[in-house]
């Protein structure tokens, strides 16, 4: 007697993108159950405790921040597939951010939630670019991202509309920085999901940071009747006649389902699938072979006992910054490049009258190698933790209003730091890698018939990309199949 439990969708990873497809497949009456490898749901945008405290990881902001009475976006559209309220994400738009560029950010472009203000800043810094820009614009916004649309450089589009090169990198700044899994450039597609992301539409944040968005997500999973189990992860695949037929577990337990999103990340998807051991139908990639991503991340953490704001830092929310007029967005050669990165200030978010986080919060995240931190002898590991935290905060603060040293040391009650080899621990992405591969796979497929691929690899970006990517996943090969 076979007594495997039976599902007749099976979600290995328990990310955003794979909580967005669990929800929507389970409104429709499947059975379904999501399996992830850690005791945190999340995966790339996930929290931690230390010392009572919560940290969040990934989540510097949401993106697409729809203003009252605005066009329905990405966002608005993600929330009724998934039959929740905008009012239960708590979303507060930010102050205002900045593109910082030069040795102390002398080049600086201004936005805010309200594109205007960026369009009169690049009007003022850069006067004969202006009309160029505005056809940019609009052709962002007339663009409709297409799953067959082949490969076009970004930056051969923004060169046809922009003459000048150091608006050029300031404007990709932003977008590589948060989204692009691509050293050096991106797709247009991609850059014009990310223009509408974070400039047209811009950033907003729970009081409570990433666990409130995550709550939500569960809640209405749990409430749609979908199974959850964590600490639970898959490590192999079992086909027949190209199909996954069976899951097997960490645990050795194997589990069966009519159709299996895997929200774990291409590469990783390959790897899965090639354990399967299945001969590839005609006309699939091969997946086994997708190349693993190159950017990764190290983020420093400073906590305060006193808001930003007293120490002079209460205007910016988030500063994307490069020291020199030409940005090298690629893995470095060091272990960390602190030349460039984002500097992230949670508290300076519009949270309303009398709502103050309790404690200051300095977040800097920077390029770093993941060969660089992989396999350095634990002590070794800590110790360049230790200076690479200097460095990277040293240089970050060039960018921000000058602050005494002392008053700054005297303010700061605790740290933090992640790796890439934190990150490759506690989501399982190979290498690290932050924006998965630089392949997409735009359709979700693998070599196996009911086995599909959505979150970050599937080629949509950033938190309302990556559910949207399950849904859409969802909705096409589960939903519309039966």
């Amino acid at each position: 007697m076979n007594t495997r439990a039976h599902y007749d969708v099976a979600i290995i990873g328990a990310g955003v993108s794979g909580l967005a497809a669990g929800i929507r497949v389970a409104h429709f009456g499947r059975r379904v159950c999501i399996f992830e490898r850690h005791n945190a749901p999340g995966g790339l945008n996930s929290f931690y405790s230390i010392g009572g405290r919560k940290f969040d990881v990934g989540l510097h902001a949401v993106t697409n921040y729809p203003r009252a009475g605005a066009r329905p976006g990405p966002l608005i559209r993600l929330l009724r597939q998934l039959r929740i309220d905008r009012d239960q994400l708590g979303l507060c738009e930010q102050r205002q951010s900045r593109i910082a560029f030069g040795p102390r950010g002398e080049e600086s472009l201004r936005f805010t939630n309200d594109f205007t203000v960026f369009e009169g800043e690049v009007a003022r810094r850069f006067p004969a670019q202006i009309d160029g820009f505005r056809t940019l614009a609009q052709l962002v916004r007339g663009h409709r991202y297409s799953q067959e649309a082949p490969f076009v450089s970004a930056r051969e589009v923004v060169r046809r509309h922009i003459g000048d090169r150091l608006l050029e990198e300031m404007l990709l700044c932003p977008l590589l920085m948060y989204g692009s899994a691509m050293e050096n450039d991106m797709d247009f597609g991609q850059f014009a999901l990310l223009f509408e992301a974070v400039l047209l539409e811009g950033f907003a944040r729970p009081f409570d940071g990433v666990r409130p968005v995550l709550r939500v997500l569960l809640d209405r999973y749990r409430e749609a009747g979908g199974e959850r189990r964590m600490k639970c992860g898959v490590r192999s695949l079992v086909s027949e006649a190209g199909r996954a037929v069976a899951l097997v577990l960490d645990s050795g337990e194997e589990v069966t389902a009519d159709h299996v999103i895997s929200s774990i990340g291409g590469p990783e998807t390959a790897a899965l699938v090639a354990s399967a051991s299945a001969p590839e139908p005609a006309g699939a990639a091969p997946q086994a072979s997708v190349p693993v991503g190159r950017i990764t991340f190290v983020e420093t953490v400073s906590v305060l006992d006193r808001q930003p704001a007293e120490l002079g830092w209460g205007d910016d929310t988030i500063v994307f910054f490069n020291d020199s007029d030409r940005l090298a967005y690629e893995r470095p050669e060091a272990q960390v490049d602190p030349r460039s990165g984002v500097i992230c200030i949670p508290n300076n978010f519009e949270y309303g009258p009398g709502r103050i986080l309790p404690e200051g919060m300095l977040r800097v995240t920077c390029l770093a190698n993941y060969d660089g931190w992989a396999r350095l002898p634990e002590e070794t590991y800590r110790a360049d933790k230790r200076k690479w935290f200097e460095v990277v905060q040293r240089s970050a603060r060039r960018f921000l209003p000058r602050v005494d040293e002392a008053k700054l040391a005297a303010a700061t009650v605790a740290t933090d730091m992640f790796t890439p080899r934190t990150v490759e621990k506690f989501t399982g992405h190979f290498s690290g890698a932050i924006y998965g591969s630089a392949v997409k796979n735009p359709g979700g497929v693998t070599p196996l018939a009911n086995v599909y691929l959505c979150g970050t690899d599937q080629g949509m970006l950033g938190i309302v990309g990556a559910m949207l990517s399950g849904i859409a996943i969802a909705n096409q090969h589960v939903l519309r199949k039966g």
